[in-house]
């Protein structure tokens, strides 16, 4: 009987521990280290960038309060960069967190793909090690049928007809968001963030983590916009994923894997009483701003210090699979069932917990009832606003859309042919210069070759005189073989430079050498014959005693005079690969950066040349009104 008692009693607190535990944490409650980075705020950001650079920026800000992953543990938020991958008309943007030197972590992939004409398909994959397998979002859009007046699609919770929503779950069109544009733009060149460990921009600044629930509930406010936006999706749609990216191009970090194996991360998950704080600074640092909810996505003015409560003091933790909605109320009602038949004690324990834990939920229901009658107010204004505008544009609307697209068509045919002429003057430039430094190293090229021909046909002079003199017959046909061998070690030499060097070097290079060997083979042939004559009357009953010391002496000579030109040739070609080698890399780095400087030069002319056209077809507009 105690132990059935003693049983009931562990079962009841192991359902309320459990049924605790499910309020606690959200839905959005993963259990990975990824919970610190929101990648439904990652994606509203992507939407308003205009370029991967500011995205990057945007990303890293701290003003904007996305990024708060710690992943090395040093209790400072980690910088992620962001790199582009283009594979044909597929463009695979990373982001990549820097935990050390060498050590690098991706944290999420977005594939954005061409399908067709102002038709793209866009994901963004959350890497396994911070979020699971198959996390991934994607745009939740809505098209408004029979549009004819421009203005583009809709989102979803824009734009209804009879209480149904025309859903179109991931096209979109090219110049809905200004970043797409940016990277389908004929000149545009693949971005790689420069930033490395220990090598940042001058705005980044490192600064500590905060805990999770402070950080939840600061996002959780802009749930609402999030959810009706975007949505979570099952599978990869872009075919060459695995092969082009995860099996070719993704970086992990073991030390991450160690960390969450070691329950390092936990503590961040420590401090739920500070869900409500997170909201509340929402709330003051965002929502005061009246222009805040006019365009979703744009940062505040300037920066508000979070509240020291909230700065998390070291790891991050491990966490469980989100529960979903179904399991957790059925787990509250058994909860519920089993907490009535337990003691009074126990009752009344729950009863303070639910009042503890139900005051802050009140609080955010009265803020939140609040938040939607002034939403509702605002959308009843806009809803009027729109109907009495297109009262009043509904006549003129057609000879507008005409006669923007008639503009459009005259400034895109103006920008392109801008665009061309300013391609076609960089293309011009950088062949100059490249022709510039070819000739240069041509020339240093071939003045080293010439000190290096005068060298050797000196160095070989003196040994064919200090041997003549030295030995008779025997050292004439050694003198041959030394000879033969020294004319294949230089044509090996002159081979090795001809393949380095343009076909106009290997003819310069061969006519040379052909006109040394003709030289020194005559001159040691008329060496040679001299030397015979002389030797031949002077020694000739000397040669049989002095011939055998002479061939060992011979042999040991011609050993270390090959060995020394071996290395010799060998230093020589290894300074000259690395002198191009450094310098064909000084001409690519300045080229990458002078392409970027003209795309941006060129980007930015063109969104200011769009601003004033859109702005001079407002006033026209309203001036024919």
């Amino acid at each position: 009987m105690k132990n059935l008692v003693f049983t009931m009693i562990l079962a009841v607190l192991t359902t309320f521990a459990t049924s605790v535990r499910a309020q606690n944490y959200p839905r959005e409650y993963l259990g990975l280290p990824g919970d610190n980075l929101n990648l439904y705020a990652v994606m509203d950001l992507f939407r308003n960038s205009e370029t991967l650079e500011g995205f990057e920026k945007s990303l890293n800000s701290p003003d904007l309060r996305i990024n708060n992953l710690d992943l090395n543990g040093d209790n400072m938020v980690d910088y992620i960069t962001v790199s582009d991958f283009v594979n044909k008309k597929v463009h695979t943007i990373v982001l990549r967190a820097i935990l050390g030197p060498n050590d690098y972590q991706d944290v999420a992939v977005i594939t954005v793909q061409m399908l067709k004409k102002r038709k793209v398909l866009i994901q963004m994959i959350g890497d396994e090690a911070l979020y699971g397998p198959n996390y991934i979002i994607e745009p939740f859009l809505a098209n408004k049928p029979k549009q004819r007046f421009y203005g583009g699609e809709l989102y979803a919770d824009n734009y209804y007809t009879n209480n149904t929503i025309e859903i179109n779950n991931y096209y979109t069109a090219v110049y809905e968001w200004p970043l797409i544009v940016f990277i389908y733009d004929p000149h545009y060149m693949e971005w790689h963030s420069p930033w490395f460990w220990g090598y940042y921009p001058d705005w980044w600044f490192h600064w500590s983590p905060w805990y999770w629930h402070f950080y939840h509930g600061y996002h959780s406010c802009r749930s609402n916009h999030y959810y009706a936006h975007y949505h979570h999706w099952d599978y990869v749609r872009y075919s060459d994923y695995h092969d082009f990216y995860y099996n070719g191009i993704r970086r992990y970090s073991p030390q991450v894997n160690n960390n969450i194996e070691e329950g390092l991360y936990k503590t961040t998950y420590s401090k739920p009483e500070l869900r409500r704080d997170g909201a509340n600074y929402f709330t003051n640092t965002r929502l005061t701003n009246p222009n805040e909810r006019s365009r979703d996505g744009v940062a505040p003015s300037s920066r508000r210090v979070a509240p020291g409560a909230a700065v998390n003091t070291g790891e991050v933790g491990r966490r469980t699979a989100p529960a979903r909605e179904s399991v957790r109320s059925a787990t509250v009602t058994t909860t519920r069932r089993v907490s009535e038949s337990g003691s009074e004690e126990l009752r009344e324990s729950q009863r303070r917990e639910t009042e503890t834990r139900e005051a802050p939920r009140r609080a955010t229901e009265v803020r939140e009832a609040q938040r939607r009658e002034i939403e509702s107010r605002e959308v009843e204004a806009r809803e009027a606003q729109r109907r009495e505008a297109e009262s009043r544009e509904a006549e003129a609307r057609e000879a507008q859309r005409r006669d923007m697209e008639r503009r459009e068509a005259e400034a895109r045919e103006a920008q392109r042919r801008e665009m061309e002429s300013r391609a076609a003057e960089a293309r011009e430039t950088q062949k100059r210069d490249m022709e510039r430094r070819e000739a240069e190293a041509r020339e240093a090229q071939r003045r080293e070759a010439e000190n290096r021909a005068a060298e050797a046909r000196e160095a070989q002079r003196r040994e064919i005189e200090s041997r003549a003199a030295e030995a008779r017959e025997a050292q004439r046909r050694e003198a041959e073989n030394r000879a033969a061998e020294a004319r294949e070690a230089q044509r090996r030499e002159a081979e090795s430079r001809a393949a380095e060097a343009r076909e106009a070097q290997r003819r310069e290079a061969e006519s040379r050498e052909a006109e040394a060997r003709e030289a020194q083979r005559r001159e040691a042939e008329s060496r040679e014959a001299e030397a015979r004559e002389a030797q031949r009357r002077e020694a000739e009953s000397r040669e049989a005693e002095a011939r055998e010391a002479q061939r060992r002496e011979a042999e040991s000579r011609e050993a270390e005079a090959r060995e020394a030109q071996r290395r010799e040739l060998e230093s020589r070609a290894a300074e000259a690969r690395e002198a191009q080698r450094r310098e064909a890399e000084n001409r690519a780095a300045e080229a990458r950066e002078a392409q970027r400087r003209e795309a941006e030069n060129r980007a930015a002319e063109a969104r200011e040349a769009q601003r004033r056209e859109i702005e001079s077809r407002a006033a026209e507009a309203r001036r024919r009104e």
